[in-house]
């Protein structure tokens, strides 16, 4: 049986980074749930933390550019993070997940919102050093909330690869379209890198250096 390809070429930019943009909420808002079902949060405690992992970065990367934000101006995302966050809630109230399943959506979470940010940035005319950082400000900063909110340490700081996994996926589609590649290949290939960089971290314990003070 042969799968159908997908054309990228034929889909609008607009529609293919709304659907990017939609899918990253919502498997963010997953991953929150799943971090937050360690703690003995109540649906309430649930709910906040999915939107804050789902909404935090795109609402920070729209204020520091100056753009109405995002799920103020269009209510679908709001709707898609609330709804992604009970459904993973009602699933895990009724299923034995492994503690450490977050990491997963969240990885592609960070992809998925490394390739908007980026473009977001773009549309309204960023350099691409800033559109780059304004990437891994959406892919990173909902889980940094998400973590703080679960009294944790957030990911960033501590652990594997992750905002570095962000920043080379958003340099790497900045370059390819700089190089006349079509937005969604230029798309599909940094979020696929900061996929593979960010699973490889995990898998390898690939980390940064850790400060240690001179005794």
């Amino acid at each position: 049986m042969l799968v159908p390809m997908i054309d990228l070429d034929a889909i609008p930019i607009e529609t293919l980074l709304y659907g990017i943009a939609l899918a990253g909420v919502a498997v963010n808002a997953a991953s929150g749930v799943l971090e937050a079902g360690r703690r003995p949060f109540d649906l309430f405690g649930m709910v906040v933390v999915a939107l804050a992992a789902a909404l935090g970065g795109g609402s920070l990367r729209d204020v520091l550019l100056d753009r109405t934000v995002f799920w103020i101006s269009d209510q679908v995302y709001l709707l898609t993070a609330l709804l992604a966050g009970l459904a993973t809630f009602a699933l895990v109230r009724y299923m034995r997940l492994p503690a450490r399943l977050f990491v997963l959506p969240d990885a592609v979470g960070l992809a998925l919102f490394t390739v908007s940010g980026t473009q977001a940035a773009l549309s309204v005319g960023a350099p691409w050093l800033v559109a780059s950082l304004m990437g891994v400000v959406t892919g990173v900063f909902g889980g940094i909330l998400r973590d703080l909110l679960c009294n944790q340490v957030p990911l960033i700081f501590n652990g594997e690869l992750y905002a570095t996994a962000s920043w080379a996926g958003a340099l790497l589609l900045l370059a390819l379209s700089a190089a006349g590649v079509s937005a969604g290949w230029a798309a599909l290939a940094g979020g696929s890198l900061v996929l593979l960089i960010r699973l490889a971290a995990l898998r390898y314990r690939w980390c940064l250096p850790v400060f240690t003070a001179r005794q």
